[in-house]
């Protein structure tokens, strides 16, 4: 079942990384999975972005925001720190991080799909970005050494996994101590069920794979993250809402 939900997932973003490649929109069903949103209103896509932010970027890396939220706005990030997006889709985070951190920091962008990571390497090159590289894999097993990472970062992307507990899992093992985690995502409100968050929304469309705020926080306190957040910042449907999520790693002692 779980590859068979990844493929549906990889099959779908590479529509849409296409579609953008081409000219003919996201290429994929806009209602089902939120995405090619043009207006600041929108609740999905490069509206959920400053126009200043937007507006120091190629052009490709913003018309190819598919995510839920703006993790950048969740963690602050510093000068020579090297940061981590998971399902770094066409860039955009990847490239406002890159900026942030400056050329003493290094950014990764992780993702699954062929032509996302072909669109994104793109879109970095016209932001002559030196300080990126992306990675092919799945963020259920992070292609970096342990400890390696300051800051972990992801958008509308966790809930797409079919094995989640291995997602944080593989976020604890590659944050520093005293690392951070910021995730805008997808959740439920507790009072529904799997089969309620199923009957709002595909699992394409980051809709029914969504953990609820509880699972979420359970899940992270379980791998032995700290300071864990849970915030909700817009309904996309029935009882489902955007979040910012946000963890933290503990530092070494002594």
């Amino acid at each position: 079942m779980s590859t068979d939900m990844r493929g549906q997932v990889r099959e779908r973003y590479a529509e849409a990384a296409l579609g953008l490649v081409n000219g003919s929109g996201c290429g994929c069903d806009c209602e089902d999975i939120g995405c090619c949103g043009e207006e600041p209103t929108t609740l999905f896509g490069q509206g959920l972005y400053a126009g200043d932010e937007r507006a120091a970027l190629p052009e490709g890396a913003v018309t190819a925001s598919l995510g839920c939220g703006n993790p950048l706005a969740v963690v602050e990030l510093h000068e020579g720190e090297t940061v981590l997006d998971l399902g770094s889709g066409g860039g955009i985070d990847v490239l406002l991080s890159a900026q942030r951190v400056g050329p003493t920091g290094t950014v990764y962008g992780l993702d699954m799909t062929d032509e996302m990571l072909a669109l994104a390497q793109q879109n970095a090159e016209k932001a002559n970005a030196s300080n990126v590289h992306f990675l092919k894999g799945l963020i259920e097993a992070i292609p970096l050494p342990a400890e390696s990472v300051d800051v972990v970062i992801s958008n509308c992307v966790v809930n797409l996994s079919p094995e989640k507990e291995r997602v944080l899992a593989e976020i604890v093992r590659v944050l520093r101590p005293g690392g951070r985690l910021g995730i805008s995502d997808i959740v439920a409100e507790d009072r529904l069920s799997p089969v309620d968050r199923a009957e709002r929304g595909s699992h394409v469309g980051c809709i029914a794979g969504a953990l609820s705020e509880s699972e979420y926080r359970e899940g992270l306190q379980a791998v032995g993250l700290t300071g864990v957040e849970v915030e909700r910042t817009h309904p996309v449907a029935d009882g489902m809402h955007g979040a910012i999520v946000r963890a933290s790693k503990a530092p070494l002692v002594g």
